[in-house]
């Protein structure tokens, strides 16, 4: 895992060698604000900025696949005051961002237990999610009330009902069957995750698909990771040698 990379000269960018999917765990919203003595909430409403800035780059870049981890089910646990203030701003930024996703042809899709948000966001995700479902630019997957191991335990739930009906034979069961049955059914593992913030875990995060991710851990908090920063990522992530297990003979 590498720490936040050295700045570059180079402006040229090997789109070639570009992930088709990353994934990122945007981590500091609460400290951004801390260190400013401010409430934590003005932390996640400037993380918005930092999440349009990402999406916008990605596009523009060519990135398949971005996905977001934006409320995890650990979240559930937070003070119930600071819960209500992100389902009202996670509302506010699928009704306001709707027609900026369908000029730039991206396609919203989420991911996770969303039967536990509010109803008024179901509501405002699933309109977001239907008039961009015609987009093929770009998917931009936001992970909500999501976590790794509950992911995990959904597919084994299914895969065992699939047996005891008879309509699998457990020697069917193989990693691509086993994938078919995630959440991120429909897309591919990402090649590359991003962790601000500076910590070490990956916090349940794609637990599955995330066996082969090069992974890049940079101490910026989240509110303050640019356009730029994230490009000088790319950059690093294309001298990556990513040999799955095999050697370089």
């Amino acid at each position: 895992m590498n720490s936040k990379p050295a700045p570059s000269n180079d402006t040229q960018q090997d789109f070639s060698a570009l992930p088709k999917h990353v994934a990122i765990i945007m981590d500091g919203n609460g400290r951004w604000a801390k260190k400013r003595l401010l409430n934590r909430i003005k932390g996640h409403e400037k993380g918005a900025d930092a999440v349009r800035a990402i999406v916008e780059a990605s596009r523009e870049l060519g990135i398949s696949y971005l996905t977001l981890y934006a409320f995890s089910t650990e979240n559930w646990q937070r003070p119930q005051a600071e819960i209500d203030a992100l389902m009202v701003l996670l509302k506010r930024f699928l009704m306001s961002e709707q027609k900026e996703l369908i000029k730039n042809g991206i396609r919203l899709n989420a991911v996770g237990e969303l039967d536990r948000l509010p109803d008024g966001v179901q509501e405002a995700l699933r309109e977001t999610m239907a008039s961009t479902v015609q987009n093929h630019d770009m998917v931009l997957n936001l992970a909500l009330s999501y976590g790794g191991r509950p992911e995990i335990l959904k597919a084994v739930r299914e895969i065992a009902h699939e047996v005891r009906r008879g309509e699998l034979n457990p020697d069917q069961i193989t990693e691509a069957l086993f994938s078919d049955h995630l959440y991120t059914r429909q897309i591919p593992d990402p090649e590359l995750l991003i962790r601000t913030s500076g910590e070490m875990r990956v916090s349940n995060f794609l637990l599955w698909q995330i066996a082969y991710t090069e992974l890049i851990i940079t101490p910026t908090l989240w509110p303050d990771f640019t356009r730029e920063e994230f490009i000088e990522i790319l950059r690093t992530y294309q001298q990556r040698d990513r040999r799955f297990g095999r050697t370089d003979d």
